[in-house]
């Protein structure tokens, strides 16, 4: 068991602390955010990604947290298949802590909002208009420019002679920050399987009071979406890039 999956456990379960946080502080009703908006939505998760990669890497794990680009890493050469596996199992596992922290923190607010999806998306991705071509479609879109743009962030071109490793946090945040308020509308900018599919989870498990269904019908789509986005950009970087 590599001892990278620790920071990555961590890391992923502050990463949905924060980003699933700002959804419901916006969403829940009598809560101080309500109504806040999009924007605040998008520059929480932005913030999330940050301090989420800051703490993976303090416990010296790479900071991926996010199942796409672990595998992303493994067709660059980056990570062996063994060490992802692990890197992904923590990866989902600190995500359902994460949305459980966010249910024990938000507790008396499930109980004063009625709208099941408003619950539900305080969890997990729904897209703005059901298609399953196009919302597939939007996720892997959405998450190429996550890996293509992230792996440019660590070129040794990028900031002079060595990667951007002090910056890289900052940065990553803000790229998260730019596809959230360019590429999110459409399904919500899951571009993360662990980021969707752990806290559908929780919400499937968790006695959350008023909530619905989870929505399992299109849960495949923020994972496949984001896998398939992640494995192009992988292999359009070493492409491009050698």
């Amino acid at each position: 068991m590599p001892s990278t999956m620790l920071g990555e456990f961590i890391g992923t379960a502050v990463l949905i602390l924060l980003g699933n946080g700002v959804v419901s502080g916006v969403l829940l009703r009598e809560s101080k955010a309500n109504g806040a908006g999009w924007i605040v939505i998008t520059a929480g998760w932005a913030v999330a990604v940050l301090c989420g990669v800051i703490v993976a890497t303090s416990l010296g794990a790479p900071g991926e947290l996010n199942p796409a680009g672990t595998i992303a890493n493994v067709l660059m050469g980056a990570r062996s298949v063994s060490d992802a596996v692990m890197h992904i199992v923590a990866q989902f596992a600190g995500a359902i802590v994460g949305a459980t922290l966010v249910w024990l923190h938000y507790f008396k607010h499930w109980g004063a909002t009625s709208d099941a999806d408003a619950i539900r998306s305080c969890f997990c991705n729904s897209p703005a208009i059901r298609n399953t071509g196009a919302n597939l479609l939007s996720e892997t879109i959405a998450t190429f420019v996550l890996v293509f743009v992230a792996s440019a962030i660590g070129s040794k071109l990028v900031a002079g002679a060595a990667p951007a490793t002090n910056l890289a946090p900052i940065l990553v945040g803000a790229l998260v920050w730019g596809i959230g308020l360019s590429l999110g509308g459409p399904t919500g900018y899951a571009i993360n399987p662990a980021r969707d599919l752990g806290p559908r989870i929780a919400h499937a498990l968790l006695p959350i009071a008023n909530k619905g269904g989870s929505d399992w019908g299109y849960s495949w789509i923020p994972v496949v979406g984001p896998v398939v986005g992640a494995s192009l950009a992988a292999l359009l970087w070493m492409a491009v890039s050698a």
